[in-house]
């Protein structure tokens, strides 16, 4: 599977689009649609002004590493809504988070378990803190997931 339009608008609506380099909100360095800059690849971004079409590209680019790992495990029945949901989720929290978390367990067991609605709900603290606006990312996650 590949992500959707749906998912990528998803993504692009909780990172917003910044063209230079910023902090995220637990201080790694990110630019465009929350695209995390790994200093020894991306260094040249460190300083660069890119436009959203690059950053479309960089998001892209991060979302089909994450498009790989996932059809390795997920189950086939796994429908389109839930997999952009899923590829949000792994974006915005990074791929070791999903792969280690019992909201990835369950989604293998029975992709259709409403108690997964609790396990979204569960990831909206950043640096120790509960941030309001994961609580509405997992929200909308969920949603989509369950729609």
């Amino acid at each position: 599977m590949n992500i959707s339009s749906k998912g990528v608008a998803l993504i692009e609506q909780f990172e917003g689009f910044r063209p230079t380099m910023y902090k995220d909100a637990v201080g790694l360095p990110t630019i465009g649609y929350g695209t995390l800059i790994h200093t020894d690849t991306q260094q040249w971004l460190m300083t660069a002004t890119i436009t959203k079409d690059q950053a479309e590209v960089l998001l892209r680019n991060s979302v089909t590493i994450i498009e790989n790992i996932l059809n390795t495990v997920l189950p086939a029945s796994v429908n389109q809504n839930q997999f952009d949901a899923l590829i949000s989720f792994a974006y915005n929290l990074g791929i070791s988070a999903l792969k280690g978390s019992t909201l990835l367990k369950k989604v293998i067991a029975n992709p259709n378990d409403p108690t997964i609605a609790d396990e979204f709900a569960k990831w909206v603290h950043a640096g120790g803190e509960v941030l309001q606006g994961l609580v509405t990312r997992r929200k909308a996650e969920s949603d989509l997931y369950f729609s």
